[in-house]
């Protein structure tokens, strides 16, 4: 069980990873390498701050704006100075592995015993259950600390995709999403399409920061290397809730990008039970990307023959 807990609570902070993704991903069509050093720009802001002495909601916060300032750089430079969208990331990202460092001024920050966004929570359900260490789950035995982690990502991954899926509907969120469609019918419109890109940036790194805040806390260390590989977790996770779920409507496409974080994680979670050598978790990791990107299409390709097969029968 607490297998299942642990990859449920990853998967809802990293899930706020992939709907910053989801923004510059399919929303403007950007491609963002960013994320990399953005959501380890998150860890360390908080890191910092709670070990200083912060509250662990505050640092959050500032992991937020750090981010969306990263993301903000990353569309400046594409759009003000004409650097190619890859490239633009690319450079963001190699400067923030410096800044990072310079932030934390060391490559491993522990905050074992300092606080986080879970505590209140804790100790709710320590006062409910009588200072129990654990509870009982459905028959499973379940550590409290885990269940007021989980209960907490819950709580905000719910917040932040209703607060998303609110803003993308408004007439600003419309014009953000119509800004990656169609580029030219949005400035015709008197939008500014620049503006637009780097706004869509600077909120979807602004997740990733929060959710790499979010992520300091709860792993209780901040390191300058966390952030490798994160881009291709997130665009995992997004093709995977998206050929689960589907993407008819907004409000599926957030549900599924959350839903496919969630089995993502708990895929890598079984590998690693089963014996997975930790070492090859980035290998695997591209495989699970590599079948989410053909397995569709394969389907749909058998489909096709099938449909066919019937009817020439």
């Amino acid at each position: 069980m607490s297998l299942v807990f642990g990859a449920f609570t990853m998967g809802l902070i990293l899930s706020l990873l992939s709907l910053g993704m989801l923004i510059s991903f399919r929303m403007i069509r950007f491609t963002d390498i960013t994320v990399d050093g953005s959501i380890t720009l998150g860890a360390a802001i908080t890191a910092v701050l709670i070990t200083q002495g912060w509250s662990p909601w505050l640092a959050a916060l500032m992991a937020f704006l750090a981010g969306a300032l990263a993301g903000s750089v990353t569309g400046v430079l594409h759009t003000r100075f004409k650097i190619q969208k890859i490239l633009s990331g690319i450079l963001m990202m190699t400067a923030l592995y410096s800044v990072n460092l310079r932030i934390m001024g060391r490559s491993n920050i522990p905050m074992l015993d300092a606080n986080s966004f879970s505590d209140g929570m804790r100790d709710l359900l320590l006062k409910l259950f009588n200072n129990a260490d654990r509870i009982n789950v459905m028959g499973w035995q379940v550590s409290l600390i885990d269940a007021a982690v989980l209960i907490m990502m819950t709580l905000i991954t719910v917040i932040v995709g209703f607060l998303l899926y609110r803003f993308l509907l408004s007439h600003f969120g419309t014009a953000l999403r119509a800004a990656g469609i169609n580029d030219q019918m949005i400035r015709a419109q008197g939008v500014d399409h620049h503006g637009m890109i780097v706004f869509g940036l600077a909120l979807g790194n602004g997740l990733v920061g929060l959710s790499g805040s979010l992520l300091a806390q709860y792993q209780g260390f901040a390191d300058v290397q966390m952030g490798i590989g994160m881009m291709v977790w997130g665009l995992a996770s997004i093709i995977l809730g998206e050929a689960l779920i589907g993407k008819n409507s907004l409000g599926l496409q957030i549900i599924a990008v959350v839903l496919g974080t969630i089995l993502f994680r708990l895929l890598i979670a079984i590998a690693l039970r089963w014996g997975l050598n930790p070492n090859d978790l980035k290998l695997v990791t591209a495989l699970f990307v590599f079948m989410a990107l053909v397995a569709p299409r394969l389907f749909r390709k058998l489909s096709g023959n099938f449909q066919r097969g019937k009817g020439h029968a």
